[in-house]
């Protein structure tokens, strides 16, 4: 059997209905099916993920791409599924994609063709298209659009992947292990090439109510990537601590010990104080997003929970990669 041109990766984990769109747009693209494999890595192996991707390759057409099931029995996490896809592809040139994506139907032919014979990475355009006046969480996901170097659409010569050691497999969740990737593809001073015509949607999925709390969690990986990429962290992640965050938690403190110390003056300063914060929060987040009574009851709830769990989160992630993050 011939070495496909490239092979695409998809890590999937208990999302079967998201799964099968996905490999619609992926079995059906213009790029000759002979030229390229797919390879489905199941981070929560089951029966049913298993038999999507046995439907398609029973039901695509004889000229379609051969499609690949693995099971990954761990570690977990999306770059450790990662990481079993690129290693089991026949091809040099590795495309990555995730199970809620559907990709254009020339991402693969106008991919390649970007990549060129001189391109070693590939920064495909991610469209995250929404309807209507937009969520506080909607916006914030629409800004992957912007993002420098996302996984959801990318191509990586296998020979950097293997290079690099792939994925840094600490990065457990979905956030911020493609920026490590990028950072250390831009220390080998890899040649990374822009692909605006390799397309890929990615619908923003819908979420539940207070989201954004849940969301906290993942700013511990942000203390392993500025463990690993200080100076790449500042320049393009956040320039400075959020002092905002640090002053009105402070202030919350100072409202709690006052009230709890019989100190009624200072501790009314410091409500103060934190409520005025906590309003300017909001008032940010509900900018140019939607005024239903629903979501301005979740942006006034939440805007008073985020700091607290956001220096929470922070400190967990500076504990447990031992980096002094702020």
């Amino acid at each position: 059997m011939s070495e496909p041109a490239v092979s695409v990766v998809v890590p999937t984990c208990g999302r079967p209905e998201l799964l099968n769109r996905c490999l619609q747009a992926l079995c059906y693209q213009t790029l000759s099916g002979a030229r390229y494999e797919v390879i489905v890595v199941d981070d929560q192996p089951h029966r049913q993920t298993e038999a999507i991707v046995s439907a398609w390759r029973s039901g695509t057409p004889p000229q379609g791409p051969a499609l690949i099931y693995v099971a990954n029995t761990g570690p977990h996490g999306p770059a450790a599924a990662r990481n079993r896809g690129w290693r089991v592809a026949r091809s040099a040139i590795i495309a990555f994609t995730d199970d809620d994506t559907v990709p254009s139907g020339r991402w693969l032919e106008n991919g390649l063709a970007a990549l060129g014979p001189d391109g070693d990475v590939l920064r495909g355009r991610i469209v995250m298209p929404l309807a209507g006046t937009p969520t506080d969480y909607e916006r914030d996901a629409q800004q992957l659009e912007r993002a420098d170097f996302v996984t959801a659409n990318c191509f990586c010569r296998k020979r950097l992947l293997e290079a690099l050691g792939g994925f840094d497999e600490r990065f457990r969740m979905a956030w911020r292990e493609d920026s490590d990737l990028y950072f250390r593809l831009l220390d080998l001073e890899a040649r990374i090439v822009q692909g605006p015509d390799a397309v890929v949607v990615h619908p923003v999925r819908p979420a539940p109510w207070g989201v954004s709390i849940s969301q906290q969690k993942k700013i511990l990986f942000d203390a392993l990537l500025y463990k690993k990429h200080p100076r790449r962290y500042r320049q393009k992640i956040r320039a400075k601590p959020r002092w905002d965050y640090y002053l009105t938690v402070a202030l919350l403190l100072l409202a709690l010990s006052g009230a709890a110390g019989d100190a009624p003056l200072p501790a009314s300063i410091a409500a103060a104080g934190w409520a005025c914060m906590t309003a300017r929060f909001c008032w940010r987040r509900l900018q140019g997003t939607s005024r239903a009574p629903l979501h301005v009851a979740e942006m006034i709830v939440t805007s008073a929970l985020i700091p607290p769990c956001a220096l929470f989160w922070r400190a967990v992630g500076a504990l447990r990669f031992r980096v002094v993050f702020t």
